[in-house]
């Protein structure tokens, strides 16, 4: 059952983004940039996004049209690369089986804890004075 195309939404943290595998070279775009380009701080985000690809040994098989919104340069990284896994899955099922053993279709459910009222941060609490 492969597809031509395959489009798929991808989370982590606060970061949502959209990626779209379509047959070609293993040109990688994310926001209208090419990946060197956009994730240009670190290597270590190019690898993680693609991972997947990598995986499956489709990364000279397929290119990769990817938006991403929201977060920081770490979570963008990670919710491209989750939804490029998700694609990848739709494409075959040994594709399938390979993606979620080495754990890319996992959403990352880790989140920042949000701020209680009456002290300064989600844990940190204002200094107790007896007296």
């Amino acid at each position: 059952m492969a597809k031509e195309k395959s489009t798929n939404v991808g989370r982590r943290k606060t970061s949502i983004a959209t990626a779209q595998l379509i047959k070609g070279k293993g040109k990688i775009t994310v926001n209208e940039k090419p990946l060197e380009q956009y994730f240009q701080s670190s290597v270590k985000y190019q690898k993680d996004i693609k991972a997947p690809l990598t995986v499956t040994g489709s990364d000279k098989e397929y290119d990769v049209v990817a938006t991403v919104k929201g977060g920081g340069i770490s979570s963008q990284a990670g919710a491209v690369r989750h939804a490029i896994a998700r694609s990848i899955a739709l494409i075959s099922d040994d594709f399938k089986k390979l993606v979620k053993k080495a754990g890319f279709l996992t959403r990352d459910p880790r989140m920042v804890e949000r701020k209680k009222p009456g002290q300064p941060g989600a844990r940190k609490r204002f200094q107790f004075s007896k007296r």
